[in-house]
């Protein structure tokens, strides 16, 4: 039988314990930014370094927009801007750049974190891919 999220993870403690697990160990990079229109970064798991070279401490408090350079499609980020004004989920692929400057394509989908009707955060899962 299979169960739902939210019945398997009933107890809240469990529930954050899960997902701080979940996210700290996951094979791709995680971000959390606020839902202002900086989206400055709250969070970066390790799995974000391995990706960028950037380490977490190093971009908190930061934009995402730091792995932006000349070849990251424009529209593509006009794309996410207007879909996360509308507080709706997003998806794409971009070419981005690590903190050594190497450029790679990124494969990103950005979801809203909501309290009631408001976005709190978003959540960026984000891993490179060899495919446009």
């Amino acid at each position: 039988m299979i169960k739902s999220l939210d019945k398997v993870l009933q107890d809240p403690k469990l529930n954050i314990r899960a997902l701080k697990a979940l996210v700290e160990n996951s094979f791709d990079s995680i971000l959390i930014t606020d839902a202002t229109n900086r989206t400055r970064i709250l969070y970066a798991n390790k799995a974000f370094k391995k990706l960028t070279g950037y380490s977490p401490a190093e971009v908190l408090g930061k934009t995402p927009k730091i792995l932006q350079g000349a070849a990251t499609d424009k529209t593509v980020i006009a794309r996410l801007s207007k879909t996360l004004s509308a507080g709706g989920r997003f998806e794409g692929k971009a070419i981005n750049y690590k903190k050594d400057g190497t450029p790679f394509l990124m494969h990103w989908r950005v979801v809203p974190v909501k309290l009631g009707k408001d976005t709190s955060v978003w959540l960026a899962i984000q891993r490179e891919t060899s495919s446009i």
